[in-house]
């Protein structure tokens, strides 16, 4: 649903784009890099990093499928342009942590990428956007724990991350954006039970979403 709209909407994507390596704290995006490749992840050629990933892969659905058991979710704001607007929503960008050690492209393209249904229209949130907090939760021994948690005062500003993929301040119409994830508290781990908000304190509402992913067995 976009905005107040009182029933969803079909709305057309026809470019999804995974950003990557968004943080606003250029010192700590180069330590977290660092500690990445100490675990075998690529460094990138440049950041923030902006993957092409299938259009097919976004979903709405409380389940998808992975093979294996080494995905996971990470809870990420998602831009839209569409209707000559940009509206805000939040979105999960599952990954193979497996296949990122050696391809970190190949891993955003192997999962599908949950989303929920309701996004605001960005000139609402604008005013105060450094107060809106995304979270998550996973399952663990049967209840749901936090998983991760911050502000998105974190994250490049939206204008400014649109500018540096699209070269203007303006996001192609029809095109969605994952705008960076958060450091996971104990570390990335899979769960079987997906959990993620973005809460707008200011004008008291929140977006939320959950999923469960089903492991598909690996032959061979």
């Amino acid at each position: 649903m976009l905005g107040a709209e009182a029933a969803p909407v079909q709305v057309p994507i026809r470019q999804l784009v995974i950003a990557g390596w968004t943080g606003r704290d250029r010192i700590a995006v180069e330590k977290h890099i660092r500690e990445l490749e100490a675990l075998g992840v690529r460094r990138p050629s440049s950041y923030p990093i902006f993957y092409r990933v299938s259009v097919a892969r976004i979903t709405l659905e409380a389940s998808i499928e992975a093979s294996g058991t080494h995905s996971s979710g990470e809870v990420e704001v998602v831009l839209l342009r569409s209707r000559g607007r940009l509206w805000v929503g939040v979105g999960s960008d599952h990954t193979d942590r497996e296949v990122e050690t050696y391809g970190v492209a190949v891993s955003k393209q192997m999962c599908d990428k949950p989303i929920a249904q309701r996004f605001w229209a960005f000139e609402e949130l604008k005013p105060h956007w450094d107060k809106l907090t995304l979270r998550s939760f996973i399952s663990e021994e049967g209840k749901l724990v936090p998983y991760q948690d911050g502000p998105t005062a974190e994250f490049l500003e939206p204008h400014d991350l649109i500018e540096r993929f699209s070269g203007t301040k303006a996001l192609p119409e029809d095109t969605m954006v994952f705008c960076g994830t958060l450091p996971a508290k104990g570390g990335v781990r899979p769960a079987e039970h997906f959990v993620f908000e973005l809460e707008d304190p200011v004008l008291k509402r929140k977006i939320r979403h959950e999923y469960r992913t089903v492991i598909l067995p690996v032959a061979g």
